[in-house]
């Protein structure tokens, strides 16, 4: 598996993604800017790695306000906060990382403790972050793992492996479970992900290292596929699940889903608990991130498009929960009807 992240001697060291898959840069740093960038330029990426990584950035915020900002500590903690909160707006793992974090640094700042025990505190929860998000991973995995049989296709959208987590991976690992522990033979099949090619680019370079079988298809192309009987299961990861079950994922998810239920086949969500934002009745509430139409204007460096062209460029889209035939977290596999399950799961964590 990859180490995509890591906290060492104060600093923080991240696999950037944006130069995947010809070069693996690491990037190391003690300025939180450089992670929220990250973050926003999908540098660091995926909703759980988004998590602990906006995690770790609070930290190099504490420490840097510890050695320069100290008597404006707890106000200068406040604007690191805001400056992660505005960087990716779907991703629900980045509010509920920053809330964990804000938690301890609010309570310090009323009970009066030294900026010093605080910034300890903030680096330890951080690294608390992390050390749960890959035990979850593997959770999810394991979990997974029993939807999966001997000789199974299944296809994947964007990348939801061990590039978007600490470890393992939500979908991917389901996939590496079973392939790698269980010694499942298996095939898989990656859309390309448009606009930005995080299935060609990441899916596919994580598979092939992990030498598991994979065929790279455009998206599509996910459809005719599926009509040919090539495809057994699809699964894919979330950036936020509603309290109904509806999730947002990469765009194009949406479509696969409709594309499984007329093909009559299972569409599985893969992620951790901490992604579902039970506060979000429906799918109708998540907001959906937008980003530049440069993105849609351009194949790798080549422009494709005419000058002057309009562009929409949503990130996500919304896969109703009718559409999903279960949610694979780290505390089991949940079938429909989602709510009341999901709101039991969220109480007990």
């Amino acid at each position: 598996m990859f180490k995509t992240i890591e906290w060492k001697n104060g600093q923080v060291i991240f696999l950037d993604q944006r130069q995947l898959p010809l070069e693996e840069n690491l990037i190391e740093t003690n300025d939180f800017r450089v992670i929220a960038d990250a973050i926003s330029a999908l540098g660091l990426r995926g909703a759980p790695l988004i998590g602990v990584g906006a995690a770790y950035s609070i930290a190099l915020g504490a420490q840097e306000a510890l050695n320069g900002h100290r008597d404006q500590y707890f106000s200068f903690l406040e604007s690191v906060d805001q400056t992660l909160r505005s960087t990716r707006p779907t991703a629900v793992n980045l509010f509920w990382a920053l809330d964990r974090m804000k938690k301890i640094w609010k309570n310090a700042e009323k009970q009066g403790v030294s900026p010093s025990n605080c910034t300890k505190k903030l680096v330890e929860e951080a690294i608390t972050i992390h050390d749960e998000d890959i035990e979850t991973n593997q959770n999810i995995a394991k979990q997974g793992s029993s939807l999966i049989e001997d000789q199974d296709a299944i296809l994947t959208h964007c990348n939801a492996g061990a590039l978007a987590c600490s470890a393992w991976g939500t979908a991917l690992g389901v996939i590496y479970w079973a392939a790698l522990q269980e010694g499942k033979k298996l095939k898989v099949y990656a859309d390309e992900t448009r606009p930005l090619l995080q299935g060609a680019r990441l899916t596919s370079f994580e598979l092939m290292k992990n030498n598991i079988p994979v065929t790279l298809i455009t998206d599509n192309m996910a459809g005719y596929l599926m009509a040919q009987g090539w495809v057994h299961k699809i699964i894919v990861g979330a950036d936020r699940i509603a309290a109904n079950g509806d999730t947002a994922n990469k765009i194009g998810t949406y479509s696969l889903a409709v594309l499984a239920s007329y093909h009559k086949i299972p569409f599985y969500i893969a992620a951790p608990l901490s992604t579902v934002d039970i506060h979000i009745a429906t799918g109708d509430e998540i907001p959906i991130e937008e980003r530049k139409p440069e993105e849609i204007f351009h194949f790798g460096e080549n422009r494709t498009a005419p000058q002057g062209v309009g562009a929409w460029n949503p990130a996500f889209d919304v896969t109703p929960h009718q559409l999903i035939r279960a949610i694979i977290t780290e505390k089991g596999i949940l079938y429909p009807p989602f709510a009341e399950k999901l709101s039991l799961l969220k109480q007990n964590e």
